[in-house]
């Protein structure tokens, strides 16, 4: 696993591809192709209650090490690159910043610590946010940058709960947001469903549910407030 430093760049080349393509494989699991496939928090299906992740990624970001998040073997292939350390890496085109952060509101006491990611394909700017404990400090913000897309959790009991998600999407401010880590039907864990997260929306939040991948390039992307809903 990748803990720290800048990675030869010059191990292999990815290539943008004409779009870009996100699925989502249930709980804080998606993966993001664009000529790389980085594939968040993968699970093994079996041990949280819904299908194993059936993909093989270049790149896994594991926010931190819970079984429902860390299950890279899940995933790996022959050559895959693991980040789960804060640091800033480059993988070929492939900019990530990994940004501590905590899995509880009260500086990691409960239930530890976490990394956010920042990461850039094709000039789209992508943040994956774990299992965010609490709204985010200035510090924090600095580090991520500036965000298109936004996957947030929003499921409560071990992450923040769906008030204080809209409080992270505001403080962002990223034009699409995409909902994570809810309740969806043979999940095994005891978190809220997406549908208090949803009720929050204003009248200005547009809310898409795209089914289990969207395809878009970057001038797809809305340009104001977007809500993407995807389901399995």
């Amino acid at each position: 696993m990748v803990s720290g430093g800048k990675l030869n760049t010059g191990q292999r080349a990815y290539l943008p591809g004409e779009n870009m393509r996100i699925r989502w494989h249930g709980h804080a699991c998606f993966e993001i192709s664009d000529g790389v496939t980085v594939v968040t928090d993968p699970h093994d299906g079996k041990s949280i209650g819904i299908p194993p992740p059936r993909v093989k990624a270049d790149v896994v970001l594991v926010s931190h090490n819970h079984f429902d998040h860390n299950s890279v073997r899940s995933v790996k292939g022959q050559n895959t690159r693991v980040f789960d350390k804060a640091g800033r890496f480059a993988e070929g085109a492939l900019e990530i910043a990994g940004v501590p952060s905590f899995h509880d509101d009260v500086g990691g006491q409960k239930r530890g610590g976490m990394v956010l990611f920042s990461f850039r394909m094709d000039g789209i700017r992508l943040c994956h946010l774990g299992d965010l404990g609490s709204t985010l400090g200035e510090k924090e913000l600095s580090e991520l940058g500036e965000v298109d897309v936004l996957f947030v959790p929003v499921g409560d009991i071990f992450t923040i709960d769906a008030t204080r998600a809209w409080e992270v999407i505001r403080s962002v401010n990223p034009l699409v947001a995409i909902p994570m880590h809810y309740r969806t039907g043979g999940l095994s864990l005891s978190i809220k469903t997406v549908d208090p997260f949803l009720a929050g929306a204003d009248d200005r939040v547009e809310v898409v549910n795209v089914g289990n991948e969207m395809v878009f390039d970057r001038e797809d992307l809305p340009e104001s407030l977007s809500v993407w809903v995807f389901s399995l």
